[in-house]
């Protein structure tokens, strides 16, 4: 074990970077030995330079303006001063930022979401809220589903998505020049850092891991954990890789990435592209919250943020998947912006697309009832579950898939169901909204996703004939494949019924009932199992008449009544 973390690769990253704006040097804090004459110091941007003051040699200077006093050999070096002791009153004396001493700095939880931990360096819980003050020392863990966002003094940000791990191992400013000397430990998972330009100021970021350190001068990067391999991801700045006491083995540019494991770096290889959104995704009106992406070659699967800030700093929610589909739940209604990435092979995560788009799912539609699909009814009643606190719903039915041609729009409905009464003939589309009652006025959710139906021809029976001799018969007309239920009542409620029978053509014989009054309606079923609605009932008097002793009627002829043949 021990030979092998001899052997554990070394990733320095170095990059290139624009003009740092600095703050004025500030008051300097008490030392050992006294401070210099504030006037006597002319902070630069890399450099401190001081002027010698009367009894002033190289010791003493460097005891009180860097971390040594035996820096005194390096600055005797580097400003050409062969005898400290006979230094001429005035004389400049450049101070590099490297050698000045270190004061101790802050980082700030700038934005958070879940459950987040964190403990100081002497082991005493952290309450973590946003504007908390973060010392050096601080390990900080991000449960599942939960983020954190940590800004520093020189407006460079640190995000730790879900399930990380991180140590604030050094937060300090060099005394002067305030140069940031940032050094975040990556214990678990994943962070992502970007840095403010650090070459001017001769500023450092480090990020370190068991298995690589990324040292930045001001860029945009990712560096995650993956089993035993550290991912490198480059998303602006220029890197230099190097394996530790070896010069560097090549420069990963914006766009490319690369991963370092125990057998050294690996070669530069280009992220993956940024996803593209399929559809129209800028409007979600459902809970779970959908993105299909087009396909990535080479793409092992996504990985999708929601933030509520453009530079993501600000995350709630993440996920990944396996394919191009991806589903997030638990989000509130409201603004946010998803980015996406794309996964190869090695787990190299591909360059972000981010797209913002509006969460305005409730409150939630009802669940339609009817019609689906087809009706026969004379007069189209649609119908919907009853959503607990609603005040009202809206119904819209049209000729067209798009709503552009209504012929129903009923915008303030009491009950789940509304009658449209008769319709032409043909093909309609309808959908529903719940209206519920917010403190400043109703509020309209999202329409349930619409439903289609063919309006076709009701069942049509032809008057049906009083009966005063013979068997009750009749037919009507059908289409193919349908079957038929036909039930006569004594009553028209059909509450006492003198027959129900099934048939699958369209006629019926019943032997003659007895005389009264009787009710009559029939229902089709269509070969593809939609029953339709029973038809109108029409009321059929059976008349009495004569039989004689056999059984057979008596019928009047020219008056007379005889036997009948």
């Amino acid at each position: 074990m021990r030979s092998t973390l001899k052997k554990t690769a070394f990733l320095a990253l170095s990059f290139a970077a624009s003009t740092l704006s600095l703050a004025a040097p500030p008051s300097v804090p008490p030392a050992a030995s006294p401070a210099p004459n504030p006037s006597s110091l002319q902070v630069g941007a890399a450099t401190v330079t001081y002027r010698a003051q009367p009894g002033d040699t190289l010791s003493v200077i460097a005891e009180q303006l860097t971390a040594n006093k035996n820096n005194w050999v390096q600055l005797a070096k580097l400003n050409r001063i062969g005898n400290d002791r006979t230094i001429p009153v005035g004389t400049a004396i450049i101070i590099p930022v490297a050698l000045l001493q270190d004061d101790p700095s802050t980082a700030q939880v700038a934005a958070m979401s879940g459950n987040i931990g964190a403990v100081a360096a002497d082991g005493r819980p952290i309450d973590i809220s946003i504007g908390a003050i973060l010392s050096e020392g601080t390990i900080i863990n991000t449960g599942s589903n939960s983020f954190l966002s940590l800004s520093l003094p020189d407006q460079s940000h640190i995000a730790l998505p879900s399930n990380s791990q991180v140590k604030l191992s050094k937060l300090r400013t060099a005394r002067y020049t305030r140069s940031p000397r940032t050094e975040i430990t990556l214990l678990k998972g994943r962070v992502e850092s970007k840095v403010s330009p650090l070459d001017k100021n001769k500023g450092r970021f480090e990020v370190r891991s068991p298995l690589a350190v990324a040292g930045v001068r001001g860029t945009d990067f990712r560096v995650g954990l993956v089993g035993d391999s550290v991912t490198t991801e480059v998303l602006s700045g220029g890197v230099a890789v190097a394996q530790k006491s070896q010069p560097p083995a090549l420069t990963l540019h914006p766009g490319q990435g690369n991963v370092t494991n125990a057998k050294g770096v690996g070669k530069a290889v280009a992220l993956l592209q940024a996803p593209q959104l399929k559809g129209q995704p800028q409007l979600q009106e459902r809970p779970t919250v959908r993105f299909t992406v087009a396909p990535i070659a080479g793409a092992h699967g996504y990985r999708a943020q929601i933030a509520t800030d453009a530079d993501a700093r600000n995350i709630v929610s993440e996920t990944g998947s396996d394919n191009p589909d991806i589903k997030i739940n638990g989000l509130e209604d409201g603004a946010y912006f998803v980015r996406i990435t794309a996964l190869d092979q090695t787990g190299l995560q591909g360059i972000p697309q981010i797209t913002a788009f509006k969460l305005k799912a409730r409150p939630e539609p009802p669940i339609s009832i009817e019609p689906k699909n087809k009706s026969r009814s004379e007069d189209v009643m649609f119908s919907w579950a009853e959503v607990g606190n609603a005040q009202a719903y809206h119904l819209q039915v049209a000729s067209d898939a798009e709503f552009k041609q209504l012929v129903v729009d009923q915008a303030a409905l009491a009950a789940p169901q509304f009658n449209a009464g008769k319709l032409p003939l043909g093909t309609y589309y309808w959908r529903v909204a719940t209206i519920v009652e917010q403190t400043n006025g109703r509020d309209q959710g999202p329409y349930c996703d619409p439903h289609s139906f063919d309006l076709l021809p009701a069942l049509q029976v032809p008057k049906i004939a009083d009966a005063i001799d013979g068997d009750l018969s009749f037919r009507w007309s059908a289409e193919p494949g349908q079957t038929f239920l036909v039930e006569i009542g004594r009553d028209a409620g059909f509450s006492a019924l003198l027959l129900t029978q099934t048939t699958t053509t369209p006629e019926i014989n019943v032997p003659r009932p007895a005389s009264g009054i009787y009710f009559i309606r029939i229902k089709a079923t269509d070969s593809d199992g939609y029953a339709g609605p029973f038809s109108p009932s029409q009321k059929v008097y059976i008349g009495s008449r004569w039989v004689a002793g056999d059984g057979s009627p008596l019928l009047n002829a020219g008056g007379n009544t005889q036997a009948g043949y």
